[in-house]
């Protein structure tokens, strides 16, 4: 079983994942993320597909053209959790 972050957890997304923020609504985190143009915003989904794959961690997500969003909740725990911090900073790294 997975558990859901904890206060301390909760305080530090800001700092630990910036350009991620609490999505509305949910317990979740969520990033947009623009590209060029389509064919570059498809790569990046495919990068991030094999991340989650890997992880057995799997993203809530949207392509429209050169955006792609992003919302990262664990299931399981019934909101975030650490699973969450970890894909968040394996998909940035895709960018670095």
């Amino acid at each position: 079983m997975v558990d859901k972050l904890d206060a301390a957890g909760r305080a530090a997304l800001a700092t630990a994942l910036p350009g991620w923020a609490m999505a509305e609504g949910r317990d979740a985190i969520r990033r947009r993320f623009e590209f060029a143009d389509f064919s570059a915003a498809w790569g990046f989904m495919a990068r991030v597909a094999l991340l989650a794959e890997a992880q057995d961690h799997h993203p809530e997500w949207s392509n429209v053209w050169n955006r792609v969003d992003i919302l990262l909740s664990t299931h399981d725990a019934g909101g975030l959790s650490q699973r969450d911090v970890r894909l968040a900073r394996s998909i940035d790294k895709l960018l670095a």
